[in-house]
Order: structure tokens, then sequence, then C-alpha cells
């Protein structure tokens, strides 16, 4: 049985610096007591999953309607580095669930709606969201899509849903997202009963350089990897046990080799006991130390070397040594985080974001 993720959790500013050149960068802990909050929410009524950074002016965020009342998903795009931000949604006539947002620049993006049947969605815009295109709608009722990601320069792109028929759904695109297709399964190794992905921040599948990662949990809790483009697909078992509510919720990369997973069990948030692993070489990933909670995002800190950050609804922790330990460092949570030169952007719920310089 696929569980959902709710809309429950919080937002924070990361208290992360560095010090030094690039080349010898570590992370520290800043005080607390100098924590910045912002002081007003974006929206509300929206738990933001869905969260991407161009630079550190200009952030996009995605999110679902966390109220009893329900209403529509809205996007949010901020160019000013936070100090306001405009919404940009799609008026698409439907109250969808954002969980995905890719973004090329402060112009061009797409958003990925999940869900079973006509609800899994993707959306592109090239005017900063005035106008948006419909560019795939899932006609399976057996698949629901969790989430998207581009190779670098923006042409390549992979979206993954759950397990159809017995593996995983492969979508990719050619031309920048305005089209997608399914891909062949016949690269795509046989999944568990009851596998499938996580929609938790929109990193349960990322890509750098020419490999594509994706994770799994429930029935098993995997790692599968393509460096063709998403036709064939190699799977390895993760460190991060496998639990109806559990398994390996994101994937972040510094470069092809170096990486690394979290995730846990969302039914359990305070626990973070083999909730990670780290990765050296793509043969596979290593246990690495336990975490302050259960993990839903995870990001390399742009100009360091080895150091990764990861947020929950418990927490967040880093790393300086690539996963192999971690130290919490927040007992406030969010669900996203994404780093670009110089900052690291964080998103959660009640609409709150959250913005950091780290050099």
């Amino acid at each position: 049985m696929r569980i959902l993720l709710g809309a429950a959790g919080l937002a924070l500013i990361i208290p992360l610096t560095l010090a030094g050149p690039a080349s010898s960068q570590t992370a520290a802990v800043t005080d607390p007591a100098t924590w910045k909050w912002q002081k007003d929410k974006v929206d509300p009524t929206q738990s933001f999953r869905g969260l991407d950074a161009v630079s550190r002016s200009t952030a996009w965020v995605a999110g679902e309607n966390a109220t009893d009342d329900g209403g529509k998903g809205t996007v949010y795009r901020t160019t000013d580095g936070g100090a306001t931000w405009q919404d940009v949604s799609p008026d698409v006539g439907a109250e969808l669930a954002f969980r995905d947002v890719e973004a090329a620049s402060a112009g061009v993006a797409s958003v990925l709606a999940i869900g079973p049947g006509k609800k899994s969605r993707i959306y592109r815009t090239t005017d900063g969201g005035r106008s948006w295109t419909k560019t795939f709608q899932n006609t399976n009722e057996n698949a629901f899509f969790n989430c998207i990601d581009f190779y670098a320069g923006g042409k390549r792109g992979l979206g993954v849903s759950d397990p159809v028929n017995g593996k995983f759904r492969i979508i990719r695109t050619t031309d920048s997202g305005r089209s997608w297709d399914v891909v062949a399964r016949g690269g795509m190794p046989a999944a568990a009963d009851g596998e499938f992905n996580f929609a938790a921040s929109g990193t349960c599948l990322t890509i750098t350089g020419r490999h594509a990662y994706m994770a799994s949990g429930g029935a098993a809790s995997r790692v599968y990897h393509s460096d063709d483009s998403g036709n064939t697909w190699d799977v390895a078992e993760s460190p991060i046990p496998a639990t109806e509510a559990g398994g390996v919720f994101s994937i972040a990369f510094k470069d092809p080799r170096l990486g690394v997973v979290v995730g846990g069990d969302f039914e359990a948030p305070d626990n973070g006991v083999d909730a990670s692993g780290w990765s050296r070489n793509k043969s596979g990933f290593r246990p690495g130390g336990d975490l302050g909670g259960y993990r839903s995002g995870a990001d390399w800190v742009d100009g360091s070397r080895r150091t990764f950050v990861a947020v929950g609804p418990t927490g967040s922790d880093a790393t300086t040594d690539g996963g192999r330990t971690w130290t919490t460092w927040s007992g406030t949570g969010y669900h996203s985080v994404v780093c670009v030169p110089t900052v690291c952007w964080a998103s959660g719920s009640e609409g709150r974001t959250a913005r950091v310089t780290t050099q």
C-alpha cells in the first residue's frame, strides 16, 4: 500500500557558514541566537515541497494546499533574494498538488503535479509564470509521478513514476521540457511488490553529469542508476532500511562520484538511526552516520569540498566528510533544501521559505 506524505512540518533559516578558500572550505555551525526568521510567510495555506534556485536572488517554490478546506496548489517565484514573492501559479482549473519545480532561469521553469492517473502533470513557463503550457499529462491510471530533473544545459530531462506492471515508469524530454515521452521499459529492472518513490522534496530523482539516480522505499530501499539517458538502469540495495513508510527519500551529488542518500521512516520522524548513506565511486552506497531524525531532502553546499546538508520535519544535519558522519545543528524542520553558489535556500510547511549566505 502506498502511503502519501502529509503536509506537516516547518521551515527554517539554515545556520550554516563556510570559511576559507573554495579548496579548503568546511562547514561551521553558527550561534543559534543569531538565526533570523523571515517575518512573513509566503502563503500559509501551502506546504512547499518543490524548490529550485537559480541564484542567490532567484528561486521558485511549488506547493499543495494543506488546509482542512482544501484548495489549489501554488507556484511562487522571487527575484530579489526572498524579500518578495510573486504568485505565478498555473491557472489549470483543478486542485493539484505541486511537489517538484525545476528552474532553468528566472523565466523558464517546469513544475510537476503528483497524483494517480491524470493528476500527474507537468506545466512549463518561459515568461516567469505569466503563462503556462501543459507539456505532459499521465494517461495510465496506475502511474503516479513523483520527481523530475534535467541534465546540464536543460535540454534533456527525466521523470519517474511508481511502478506500473512491476517496473518503475520513466518519461524523457529532449526539447527542454516542451514534450515528454514514456521510455521503453525493457532496460528497467523489476521492482519489488510495494516498492515506490517518495514525492517528499523533488529529489527522489537527481542527475549529475551523464548519470541519473533514482531512490526508492516501501518494500525495498534501493538506488537505481542510469548513464544512458534513462534507457537502461542498474539497481543496488541502500543502507537505509526499507519500511512501509521508509527508505531513501533524497539523493544529492557534488559530482558523479561523491554523493549521499538520506531518508528513514516518516512515521518515525525522530529516528535518524541508519538513515543515511554515502558513495565515492557510483558502485553503490555505504552506511553513513546517523541523522537527527527522518530527513526528506539533501543537497551539496556549492563551493565546499564534501559538505552536504540534510533536512526533515524534526531538524537538519550537516556533514563535512561526504556523509561518513553527520552533526545535528537545528531542531527546526523543513522539507526541501537547494544550494547554489554563495546561498542555500529552504522551504517547508505553512508557506515558509528561507535563505542563508554560505560564503
